[in-house]
């Protein structure tokens, strides 16, 4: 079974996971993590657990990850429910592309002031 993950609650977890990573606090992660899954994907994932515990499957993966690489917290999520039948699907851009979109963002909006300035040169 395949579970996706929007952009949002992506971006949702890994900023939680690098607060988690500062504060070393991850019952907030826990909590955000549960959070980002809808309440079918819960059903889903607790029925397939031997647990039947989501709450408690995030606490072992939690106690498993190394706490400092956020990419790591993902591949950990990804293995531990793959082993129970659930691929994790997330419709998330690089870092990197993030950053260039930002960029472009930026130039976009300087192309748009320059435009402004050109419209009020005062020709008197």
């Amino acid at each position: 079974m395949d579970i996706y993950l929007d952009r949002r609650a992506v971006r949702h977890i890994r900023l939680s996971a690098q607060e988690a990573v500062e504060e070393g606090d991850t019952e907030s992660l826990r909590e955000d993590i549960l959070e980002a899954f809808t309440e079918d994907q819960v059903e889903e994932i607790e029925r397939r657990l031997d647990t039947g515990d989501f709450f408690e499957f995030l606490t072992d993966v939690l106690d498993e990850w190394n706490g400092d690489d956020v990419d790591e917290l993902f591949e950990l999520l990804e293995t531990q429910l793959g082993e129970v039948g659930i691929d994790i699907k997330t419709d998330v851009k690089s870092e990197e592309d993030d950053e260039e979109d930002d960029d472009e963002d930026e130039d976009e909006d300087e192309d748009v002031d320059e435009d402004l300035d050109d419209d009020f040169v005062d020709e008197d």
